[in-house]
Formats: C-alpha cells, structure tokens, sequence
C-alpha cells in the first residue's frame, strides 16, 4: 500500500504544479456543488449510511428521509415557476415524481449559482486535496446506491414471484414496467445474478485499489438499468441516470489511461486514487476505515432484504389458510343459482388467497378486484373493499367457511346484503406453465408458449 500512496502523491504534486484548465475548474465546481447536493439530499444516501440501524429507524424518518423535508421548498417552486403541483407523495417509491423533478431543478439552480460565485471569489488553479476528498465521498455516495440496489436482487425481493392473482392476467393487459417486473422475478437465478454484479461494482468502490474497476462496472450495470428504466418506463430514471453520471465523474480523471490499456494496448500508470493525506499511516487508516464502511454498508443492505424475504416473499413468509387459486363451481344468491354468463355482474369467476390479509375475486368479464381478507377468531372470513381511504371500511361479504375436502371450499354468509353459498376448487398452480416448466439441457424445438 505504501507504493501506492508514493504514486498518488507524486501524481498530486506533479497536477498541483501544473495547474487546472478554467473549464476543468469550472466543471469541477459544478460536479462539486451539484451531485454533493444531489447525494445528500436526494439519494438517501445520509440513511443508508446507518447500516443495520437503518431499519430500526425506518418508520421515524420515513421512506424519503431529507427528502421530504424539501416538500414546502418543492411545492413553491412547483406552483411559482412551473406552474404544478409539486408534493412530494409519499406514499408512492416512484423516483420521477413531479416534486423530485421539481427539486433536482432547485439542485441545478443553487449549483449554477454556487459554481458562479466560487469562480469569481477563488482564483486557485486547482483543488487537488478537495479532489480526493471529493472523489471518495463520490466513490462511497455512489457504493451505498449499487450495494443497496444489488442486495435487492440478489436476495429477490426487489422482483419478486408473479403472484397468484398476476397469473390470471392477460399478457396484453401488463403495463411495459409490470412485463419487466415480471419477466426478471419469474427467474431468481437471473435476478440474483443481476444483483451480485451490482453488490460487487459496489463494494470494490470501498477499496481504494478496486475503486476504478468498481466503477467501471457500475458504468456497465447503471446504463443497463438506464436502458431498461428508459424503455420500460420505470419511475427511476433520474436516480439511475445520475448513478451512471456518478460514474463517469469517477472515472473521468483516468479515461486517458484506459483508453491506453484497453484500446491502444499501451502501457499506463497505475490506476489508484488520488490521496486524502501526505502521512502514509493516515492513508493506510484511511483505506481500511473505507473498507469497513463498505462491510458495513453490504450488512446493512444484507440485514434488511433478508427481513423482507422472510417477511413476505420467502417460502416462510406468511400465506393466506385458503391459499391458493379456487375456481368457483357454484354460485348462488339468495337460494337461486347464478349460471356462469360473463355477462353476469355479481357472479364470480376465482376467487385467490395470497398473502394473509389480502384476497382477489375474478368477475365473470376477467376483471381481478383486491380486497381486504380478515379471517376472524369465529371463523368468520370478512372482506373489504381497497380503496385507498384511511381506516377499516365495512365489510362487502361475511362469510363461513367449510373444507368438505383439501381440495375443495364452502363458503356460505351475506354478499352486497344477499344470502349467498359459494362451491370453490382449488386449481393446481402447476398447471401454469410458467410454473411448472423446468430446465432443459436438450431440446429439440423451442418450447415457446
């Protein structure tokens, strides 16, 4: 390691001696001013940095931290310059939101503003000890985003399994973003494969000797995330595009250097980061702090997907005690069968039990509805309409339950104020193909279904 920092410090001399170009300084600034805002007020990045304390804390600061402490700033610029309304919602994780757009704006502004006034009042010729700190508050803002996001793929929970009640849907009915969702959590091996490149790119920008391969290979999966966010229209773009703008700032100092090693095949310098200190024991602590922040980061990350996993999505996350997709064979109101016309508006078609407090009734015409499921101490099953009110809503349909057999359902009660008894069976859900397709090392035709 002492090589490394003789290097890095004769490096920093020979740029401090030679001074900086005025658009190199002024890119500097801005880069300086704008993703330093950008980082620490939009990215999360001050919360992720909690590790395994974050999730302790998650419902005090909530799922957008400093964020929404922007709001009242956000929608005052919203209503007075664009003329929008601009509150933060929430309740909502798309990252594209009109008040996120609203505050990168704001970020834009103070960094234009902040880089005009800097160049006027500091006339230095370069900034090569802020450039170190700089790159590695960068290296780490950037690191916490790909162990973050890589630890929600490779423990899948970021995509999750196509649900019960997303197997009954028609293709032609899937937004752009839901067949993306889809398609990667029908595969956990691609998934998780997908995360342990981003969870790598991650940690090899904590270690000082790795931080330009780390950042290489965030470039590489930032701009496929880019990609599949600009056609698919997921609402993280601005997040994955300033993740990849991150990277290239990481990486622009030594472009020169890899265009030597990997096009022109020419031999470079060494590709190590500039220095935070002219002591070399304060720059080996410092490497190893960096370290077990980065360690300390992935546990973090690690800690709360696996809570998630088991929580909801594992094969020991909670499930409904009807789970399953049941086919209704009989359907009567008020004493009088109901025949199975799709025409019909009352008469159901499946009704599927999922997670515990939740259940979906299919309509006669393929419509899916969500409800509220509450299986009572009495036996009583409840369900309820969503309809995003706050509190309980009163119960549509109080029905009993029987299992004449495993495979088989009663449900008997009060639907919409009629008397109803309904015969379920329960379908086999390997009868999905997409479920029950496995892999083929031989196949004689394409099995394209």
């Amino acid at each position: 390691m002492s090589s490394t920092v003789d290097t890095d410090t004769d490096t920093d001399t020979a740029s401090g001696a030679a001074g900086w170009s005025p658009w190199t300084r002024m890119a500097f600034r801005f880069c300086v001013g704008y993703f330093g805002l950008y980082c620490l007020l939009l990215a999360m990045v001050p919360f992720a940095l909690l590790g395994p304390l974050s999730r302790s804390l998650h419902g005090f600061i909530g799922p957008w931290g400093v964020t929404a402490l922007l709001n009242p700033v956000t929608r005052w610029v919203g209503t007075t310059v664009f003329g929008v309304d601009a509150m933060l919602r929430q309740d909502s994780g798309a990252g594209d939101q009109t008040a996120v757009w609203v505050q990168v704006f704001c970020v834009l502004v103070v960094a234009v503003a902040a880089t005009a006034v800097w160049t006027v009042l500091d006339r230095r010729s370069c900034y090569p000890h802020l450039l170190a700190w700089f790159t590695l508050f960068l290296r780490v803002c950037l690191g916490v985003q790909m162990v973050g996001f890589g630890f929600a793929k490779l423990i899948p929970t970021q995509m999750p399994a196509p649900t019960l009640a997303q197997l009954l849907l028609p293709y032609g009915d899937l937004s752009p973003a839901s067949v993306l969702w889809l398609q990667v959590g029908s595969s956990y091996p691609y998934e998780m494969a997908l995360g342990a490149v981003e969870v790598v790119a991650g940690l090899l920008l904590f270690v000082p000797r790795t931080a330009v391969l780390g950042a290489v290979t965030s470039l590489v999966s930032t701009a496929q995330i880019l990609l599949l966010n600009m056609t698919f229209d997921i609402p993280e773009k601005l997040l994955a595009g300033h993740l990849l703008l991150i990277s290239l700032v990481l990486l622009a100092p030594y472009l020169r250097r890899l265009v030597d090693v990997l096009v022109l095949q020419r031999r470079c310098e060494p590709l190590t980061q500039p220095v935070l200190f002219a002591d070399d024991r304060k720059n080996r602590i410092a490497a190893w702090i960096q370290v077990a922040l980065g360690i300390w980061i992935a546990l973090g990350s690690g800690y709360d997907r696996w809570v998630v996993w088991q929580e909801q999505y594992g094969a020991a996350s909670p499930k409904s005690e009807l789970y399953g997709i049941w086919n209704v064979q009989e359907f009567a109101l008020d004493g009088q069968p109901v025949p199975p016309l799709t025409t019909d508006e009352k008469r159901w078609q499946r009704l599927v039990f999922d997670d515990p407090e939740q259940a979906t009734y299919q309509r006669m015409n393929g419509e899916l509805v969500p409800a509220y499921a509450d299986f009572r101490r009495n036996g009583q099953l409840e369900l309820a309409t969503i309809d995003g009110k706050a509190g309980p809503q009163p119960p549509f349909a109080t029905l009993t339950s029987e299992r004449p057999a495993p495979d088989r359902l009663l449900l008997r009660g009060r639907l919409h104020d009629q008397t109803v008894v309904i015969t379920l069976e329960r379908m086999d859900l390997n009868s999905f193909t997409l479920r029950s397709r496995e892999f083929h090392w031989v196949q004689d035709y394409p099995y394209f279904r």
